[in-house]
């Protein structure tokens, strides 16, 4: 098994494995790497529905997706899809998946199944150098604050995504969410401190309106997505991607209009985050 950087802060690409088949041992391993690293991705995978559902069960519990369509078959799959004739993608803006929730997921593993002709990767940034990088009295600001985060203004029937031609394959119109976690957290395994807001769920800090909230979460948007805080995945039939939610956040391009693009994606579950 062998492990290369994808950037200077973020990813790493590990080749010489077969996640169907590989070890403990090396479960072990890509799992550090992945913590550390915040996505992990491996080319040349065969990785049938089946397999995906093991190797998700060995990390621990998969949280069922309230939003998008599942697999017939196999309800632990979510779908991630774009047909040739839309317009809208799923996830096509800097976030992290399920910061709504209250106990969010940890991470999910993503495997591409229908890709376009060229587009459609996905960029990742790591919140861990996003936080590092912080000028010291902004590290000083944000300490001690917590943050609310909802998608029901991304999910509900009047929605972001209500509004466009994704809208109709969406599940959950009718659910409530939302969460109160630190703006700054801890990595339950490595330590480290990551800035824990993103742009798609986080609405305003505890004790903040949203307009008072809106000047310094902005200010920690765009230093979140400095180009060296990211790396980018580009997509390879029999590619598999695994993040680490809490280092990271992502951002799946629309940049293939005309193409199908279907990604299958096991969310995995997580545990309450600590300041």
């Amino acid at each position: 098994m062998k492990m290369t950087p994808m950037a200077q802060n973020c990813g790493v690409e590990i080749s010489g494995i077969q996640l169907a088949s590989c070890s403990d041992t090396e479960i072990d391993a890509i799992k550090q790497a992945i913590y550390e690293n915040g996505v992990a991705v491996f080319r040349g995978q065969e990785f049938s529905p089946e397999d995906h559902i093991a190797f998700a069960k060995r990390w621990g519990g998969i949280d069922i997706n309230n939003y998008f369509p599942l697999e017939d078959e196999y309800p632990e799959i979510a779908i991630v899809r774009k047909a040739a004739d839309q317009e809208t993608n799923i996830g096509g803006a800097w976030h992290t998946d399920h910061s709504y929730d209250q106990i969010p997921a940890m991470g999910s593993i993503l495997v591409a199944r229908t890709l376009p002709p060229k587009g459609g990767d996905t960029l990742f940034a790591h919140m861990g150098a996003a936080y590092d990088a912080l000028p010291d009295e902004l590290k000083q600001e944000i300490d001690g604050l917590e943050a609310f985060h909802t998608a029901d203004h991304v999910y509900k029937a009047d929605g972001l995504y209500a509004q466009t031609d994704m809208g109709k394959e969406l599940r959950g119109q009718d659910l409530k969410t939302g969460a109160v976690h630190p703006v700054v957290i801890r990595h339950p395994v490595t330590g480290r401190k990551l800035l824990y807001v993103n742009g798609g769920f986080t609405i305003n800090f505890v004790g903040q309106t949203r307009e008072e909230s809106l000047p310094l979460l902005q200010k920690l948007l765009a230093a979140a997505v400095r180009e060296d805080n990211q790396c980018r995945v580009e997509w390879q039939p029999g590619t598999v991607a695994i993040w680490d939610n809490r280092t990271t956040w992502h951002n799946a391009l629309n940049d293939y209009p005309g193409h199908a693009r279907e990604m299958h994606r096991i969310t995995l579950s997580g545990e309450a985050l600590a300041a």
